[in-house]
């Protein structure tokens, strides 16, 4: 069930990536590290559909949900060392439209670091209007935020990467939403395959097919599981927290991996790539970004510990005790001490995929699943791949 290979010293990896099937429920998968610029695990293994008749090949790709928010704060990163932006200017320099309804003073940083106060908008997202980045740039920049920026934070598991995808159009000289910059300056340079927006030349048969989790009282009450506040608001829809996981209203969260959702410019969500793709990008951060252009300057603001904000580090739309972000990226913070030290960065997706850069040990990791795991952070098939590339370096 096992393909791939692990350079010597990596073997506890595979042993780890066989465990997940024999122990914890891995239908299929994949893993990959870079050290150094050099592929040193690359892993897939499994079958890529339900009924698990398919296996998984080398070049399968797997929707990963949020861990796309990673890879759109890399593209991000690339249009900053290019001079397009400043981190620390207000949105509504380059976007002027932005200014209205409280939000003239919210700054880059804070769009990125999900304390803009902006995890949802009032207008339904229908499929029709994501596809019309003018009209959704209108509706976006009339939205109030739902707290005063820059005093507290709260994830923004959907929109907050409309509103990313819409400042980049609006500095970069072609026009491009993230989707599109992704795919024509910084994929292309890996030589590896990851989407934004999935384009109809991909065969429907590359793609893994998603598989619902099953419950598990242990998801909700170990690390990494839901907050009981967060689950009971997310049952009552005019609490912030169901109003941010709900619009675009995508219903089963499979969806995301099918078409119309699929096809969008969604880069808070609908991602589809290899975890070779993953781990290759954050790899290149990892070791200096040079084959991407980043210029050390943006490297040291993303390794970074995250601005501090004005008033309670708990997060409002999870309702979790500290987590971190910055730039678009997870920081390590008490509960998630992934990586080596403070300046490593990544972002987990829902179902458990996940992508690392871990600078201290010029490291970068991926994993994507197929078989949806409950965990907001630190699935633990995920976890034990990760920590066992670690303790090998």
């Amino acid at each position: 069930m096992i393909e791939g290979t692990v350079a010597a010293g990596f073997e506890p990896v595979r042993e780890e990536f066989a465990r997940n099937f024999a122990e914890r429920g891995e239908l299929g998968a994949a893993c990959a590290v870079h050290v150094d610029g050099e592929l040193v695990v690359d892993l897939w293994g499994g079958y890529r559909d339900r009924s698990g008749t398919l296996p998984w090949q080398r070049d399968t790709l797997a929707t990963v949900y949020s861990s796309t928010k990673g890879v759109a704060a890399m593209a991000m990163a690339v249009a900053h060392s290019r001079g397009l932006f400043d981190y620390d200017a207000p949105v509504a320099k380059y976007w002027p439209e932005f200014a209205q309804a409280g939000k003239e003073n919210v700054t880059v940083r804070q769009l990125l670091g999900f304390q803009a106060g902006l995890p949802t908008v009032d207008t339904p997202l229908t499929p029709e209007l994501l596809a019309d980045a003018d009209r959704l740039g209108e509706v976006l920049a009339r939205q109030a935020p739902a707290w005063e920026p820059g005093t507290a934070q709260g994830y923004h598991p959907l929109v907050g990467g409309l509103y990313v995808s819409q400042l980049l159009r609006r500095v970069d000289p072609e026009g491009r939403l993230v989707g599109r910059f992704l795919a024509e300056e910084v994929v292309p340079g890996l030589g590896e395959e990851f989407y934004i927006g999935t384009p109809a030349s991909v065969p429907e048969r590359r793609i893994a097919e998603l598989v619902p989790a099953k419950p598990s009282l242990r998801d909700f009450t170990t690390a990494g599981g839901v907050p009981a506040r967060m689950m009971l608001e997310f049952l009552l829809p005019w609490t912030l927290t169901a109003k941010s996981f709900s619009n675009p209203r995508i219903g089963d969260i499979t969806n995301l991996g099918r078409s119309p959702w699929r096809d969008l410019d969604l880069p808070a969500g609908n991602g589809v790539g290899t975890a070779r793709a993953l781990s290759a990008l954050y790899g290149e951060f990892a070791t200096g970004g040079n084959r991407l252009g980043v210029d050390r300057a943006t490297l040291l603001a993303i390794e970074a510990e995250p601005a501090p904000l004005g008033g309670s580090t708990r997060d409002r739309v999870m309702h979790l005790a500290e987590a971190r972000f910055s730039l678009g990226f997870w920081k390590p913070f008490p509960a998630w001490r992934f990586g080596t030290d403070s300046r490593a960065y990544g972002t987990p997706g829902a179902g458990g995929s996940f992508g690392m850069a871990d600078p201290a040990t010029r490291t970068g990791f991926g994993y994507v699943p197929n078989r949806l795991g409950r965990r907001l952070w630190n699935d633990p098939r995920e976890a034990a791949l990760r920590e066992a590339a670690l303790n090998c370096l």
